[in-house]
């Protein structure tokens, strides 16, 4: 059974960082791509980032782009993300994504939810 948890979460000011974990269990994902979304109250959730199986390839939303980076530990099952200059947009609730199959784009999501992680930021 594949589980998710995300943390790290958090009250940052603008202009600030926060720096999320999430690390999967239930198998091995080092051959799977792996991403950030998130979703704030009454609005869709959004794409925020996503690396390869491999590590090198990185995708990141026009919105976060030079201000969020994203990376992995494989030998944790890790995903993290670090988030600076935190702009009061960003406030929402973030989840980690599992690619649907191994060796897989950066596009495509097994339908995997963890319970998110809050992140609130004040202007």
């Amino acid at each position: 059974q594949v589980q998710l948890v995300e943390s790290g979460g958090g009250l940052a000011q603008a202009g600030g960082s926060l720096r999320l974990s999430c690390v999967a269990s239930g198998r091995t994902f080092k051959n799977y791509a792996m991403g950030w979304f998130r979703q704030a109250p009454g609005k869709e959730r959004e794409f925020v980032a996503a690396i390869s199986w491999s590590g090198p390839a990185t995708r990141t939303a026009d919105s976060v782009k030079g201000r969020f980076t994203i990376s992995r530990d494989n030998n944790k099952n890790a995903v993290y993300l670090q988030m600076d200059r935190l702009k009061p947009d960003d406030g929402a609730v973030y989840y980690c994504a599992i690619g649907r199959q191994q060796y897989g784009g950066l596009s495509d999501w097994a339908d995997y939810r963890g319970q998110g992680t809050q992140v609130t930021v004040s202007s």
